[in-house]
């Protein structure tokens, strides 16, 4: 096999591949540094992601050495392995943490979605491995639900990968106004470990940029209140940091909004009115990680020129709720998605008429 690589071709190879992978990488930095809040950074990534690995494999087949090529390719199975035994196994997995998140959270149905995909994988590849034994019509079905699974799974690695990037971001401590975005009370009128997380990481971002001799920001705390609670979450997060000792000088009151985008919406406007005439605010906001992205791209859609920073979440949680903001992110794009979810389906009511006729 080996002998239809000739050696003195490694260097076109390595030179001339190894540029296709700068331009790729190039393409996302410029992309990702220009506008970290879009889902097409995710793409490009993967896409670099994918030529560099082909780049890499085929420079090495190029060299000939025996030991680096056995080497390589071992590393490369025993990933593919271990990759196809999490993807075979992942309903275990969410089934899993389905019972956790059942166990420790409320019995409400966003904190289900897990449970839900884990029962819907069992059925689906269970319906799969008996699928020649099934009759042309449900093999369509079957099939259908295939597809249409593996497009979810493009999508989820597309969020995960835009998410992880943009929180890598870099954004400088030189900022006027920190947002902190509001979460629901306990109590009606207590900050959740959630949303202490949250107020916690927009303090540590103030600290620092004390620390850096930068003059000290304001920290806007963003929430209205429910029907259910006392105070509201703004109010709430407000005391919660000053008991932290965060001067209350350095707070302002955001208790208008009962969404993520007017958090930012009537956040905005309420620096406007402060800085009227000086020019552009600078300005970043804080949620949790897992939400992070999804505030970005509000942030996007409100002209709010603003990045954020995610707080740490529990990682028994973050499956759960990494399925939420991937569906509240799609239904923000859901004309582009409908169209290729129609392909998919258009195509299966071929098959499933031809499955009939047959």
């Amino acid at each position: 096999m080996l002998a239809i690589f000739n050696s003195a071709e490694l260097p076109v190879v390595f030179g001339y591949g190894g540029l296709v992978v700068l331009a790729f990488l190039a393409l996302f930095l410029v992309c990702w540094l220009a506008e970290p809040r879009r889902l097409l950074n995710g793409t490009l990534f993967m896409a670099f992601f994918v030529v560099f690995w082909l780049w890499l494999g085929t420079t090495i087949i190029y060299t000939r050495n025996l030991l680096l090529i056995y080497i390589t390719g071992g590393l490369f199975l025993i990933t593919m392995v271990i990759l196809g035994l999490i993807w075979g196994t992942s309903f275990i997995w969410l089934l899993w943490n389905a019972w956790i998140v059942w166990r420790r959270e409320s019995h409400t149905l966003a904190n289900m979605l897990t449970l839900f995909t884990g029962l819907g994988l069992l059925i689906l590849w269970a319906l799969t491995a008996f699928l020649n034994r099934l009759p042309a019509w449900l093999q369509v079905i079957v099939g259908t639900g295939n597809a249409l699974m593996y497009y979810g799974t493009l999508l989820l690695f597309n969020f995960v990968f835009s998410l992880i990037l943009y929180q890598m971001y870099p954004i400088p401590y030189k900022q006027q106004y920190i947002i902190v975005l509001g979460a629901g009370l306990l109590h009606g009128d207590t900050v959740s470990p959630l949303l202490t997380a949250r107020i916690e990481r927009g303090m540590k971002f103030y600290y620092r940029q004390i620390n850096k001799g930068r003059p000290a920001p304001k920290i806007i705390f963003s929430g209205g209140q429910g029907a259910d609670e006392k105070i509201s979450e703004a109010e709430a997060m407000r005391n919660y940091a000053i008991a932290h000792g965060i001067p209350a000088g350095d707070t302002l009151l955001e208790d208008m909004s009962t969404t993520t985008q007017e958090n930012l919406r009537f956040s905005k406007a309420l620096m406007q009115k402060r800085e009227i005439g000086k020019g552009r605010i600078r300005a970043i906001f804080v949620s949790n990680n897992y939400h992070i992205f999804r505030a970005g791209m509000y942030a996007r859609a409100e002209g709010l020129q603003a990045n954020g920073r995610g707080a740490h979440t529990s990682f028994y949680y973050l499956p759960n709720a990494i399925l939420r903001e991937l569906i509240a992110v799609t239904l923000m794009h859901k004309r582009r998605h409908i169209v290729v979810v129609g392909i998919i389906l258009f195509f299966a009511g071929l098959s499933f008429i031809i499955s009939f006729i047959h």
